[in-house]
């Protein structure tokens, strides 16, 4: 049993949201209760007692969308690359990249990933893989890492039609191993779905094979949609009709699968989006990154739809896409009061309502019977703090470098910024020899 305690308790518990000296009692992966920490600790003497020194108690972070491949790009230069637009993007960056890993890159840009992720605060993940340089077993790499790392996460491979059908064969065969692997095991930390690149890379026949395999394992499909108009102008053209309209009518969506940007939805879509109850994943760094535009989250944030937050290999830190996406739609909008209720909806509640459609016990809350996915951060207001306001201090106080202690199933992973079951000196010694080769094989 461990008490986290002597730290203002951020709950994302509506009947008891703060507790300004509180603390977490966790026994075993479950929250055992939470309250006043003077109160909790003498009714719990003999508890594990972890110290918040004044910081911040709250729930661990959850990721919707990250691309964990993408993390050894960091620095690349590639001869020749020089992109006017997005698809110049995807052809002359990732799509070499992910040609050209290998096994024991996916490896290891998993394991620095998970180990940034624990840094930051982020227990949970929704990853989508790519490595068309080395397809079978590349979930299993990421598994594995996941599994040292004490981390939970859901896993796809991105099934496309781009490099033949081969590779796509062998793709949805990666996802149905990975499915079924998870669904033997009954693997409480680790979920699979099926990966779908997007609209404009697959064909019908590929798509059916998709939405038949999502179907007979009963999970969804994780898909990038509508994230430039490239590839909104590619389904109008070849199927006259719009991605949502197309994804529908080839039984792809529900509310299991993940519809990742919506960058370039119109009005109709989203009531598709709302009446099938699929859940969207709102990436603003990537989306401004990528210059494809910022989505209209206002609007389905009004029309209800289920609507998380995701990184897209941009970063790991959580809390830095919180700032971003609370300034994007400001900037795009013009309206100073754009994004102050939606962005932190999706991070703090949404997030955990979509993830717990993959796992239990409940995510993203400190209360009796959740998981036991607790973090402290070293943040000490400046100014008053209670249960109004904390949305303000987060996004204007903290980062993901804020996090001193992050615990995951109840196991602590860092304990005062010191990882307890990781080594990273060598993680990052390992990466960085492992990174060094798949450039020189991508320059080759």
């Amino acid at each position: 049993m461990i008490i986290i305690g002597n730290g203002r308790v951020i709950t994302r518990d509506d009947s008891n949201p703060f507790i300004t000296n509180g603390a977490v009692v966790c026994d075993g992966g479950i929250i055992k209760e939470t309250g006043i920490f003077a109160e909790l600790k003498s009714r719990y003497p003999d508890a594990r007692f972890i110290d918040a020194r004044g910081g911040t108690i709250m729930p661990a972070l959850i990721n919707m969308h990250n691309h964990i491949y993408s993390a050894f790009a960091r620095g690349l230069t590639i001869k020749g690359y020089n992109p006017k637009g997005f698809l110049d993007i995807l052809e002359g960056l990732w799509w070499k990249l992910d040609r050209t890993m290998n096994l024991q890159d996916t490896y290891w840009s998993a394991k620095s990933v998970y180990l940034d992720c624990i840094k930051n605060g982020v227990t949970t993940v929704f990853d989508h893989h790519a490595s068309f340089g080395s397809v079978e077993g590349s979930l299993y790499e990421i598994s594995r890492a996941a599994a040292e790392a004490g981390i939970r996460t859901c896993l796809c491979y991105e099934v496309s039609d781009r490099d033949g059908e081969k590779k796509s064969v062998a793709s949805i065969a990666e996802n149905e191993a990975f499915i079924k692997q998870c669904n033997a095991e009954h693997n409480t930390m680790q979920a699979g779905m099926v990966g779908m690149h997007a609209s404009f890379t697959i064909s019908d026949k590929t798509m059916e094979k998709c939405a038949q395999l999502a179907d007979d394992y009963n999970t969804g499909c994780h898909i990038h949609v509508a994230e430039g108009l490239s590839d909104v102008t590619d389904c109008l053209s070849r199927y006259g009709k719009r991605i949502i309209n197309r994804l529908y009518d080839m039984n792809i969506l529900g509310p299991k699968t993940l519809a990742v940007h919506c960058v370039h939805v119109d009005n109709q879509e989203m009531d598709m989006i709302k009446e099938t109850d699929t859940m969207v994943v709102h990436n603003p760094e990537s989306n401004m990154g990528n210059a494809v535009g910022c989505g209209d989250v206002p609007a389905m944030f009004q029309k209800c739809i289920m609507l998380g937050l995701g990184t897209d290999g941009y970063t790991n830190d959580m809390l830095e896409s919180y700032k971003v996406g609370n300034l994007i739609h400001k900037h795009a909008t013009g309206d100073p009061n754009a994004g102050w209720e939606e962005i932190p909806s999706l991070l703090f509640k949404n997030n955990a309502v979509m993830a717990n459609r993959y796992f239990k016990p409940e995510l993203g809350v400190l209360k009796q019977g959740a998981a036991a996915d607790v973090i402290v951060t070293d943040y000490i207001p400046l100014t008053p703090v209670n249960a109004s306001n904390i949305n303000g201090h987060i996004v204007f106080g903290m980062n993901g470098r804020s996090v001193i202690t992050t615990v995951c199933a109840g196991k602590v992973l860092m304990e005062n910024r010191v990882l307890i079951n990781m080594d990273e000196e060598e993680i990052m010694a390992r990466s960085r020899e492992q990174s060094a080769d798949l450039w020189k094989r991508i320059n080759n």
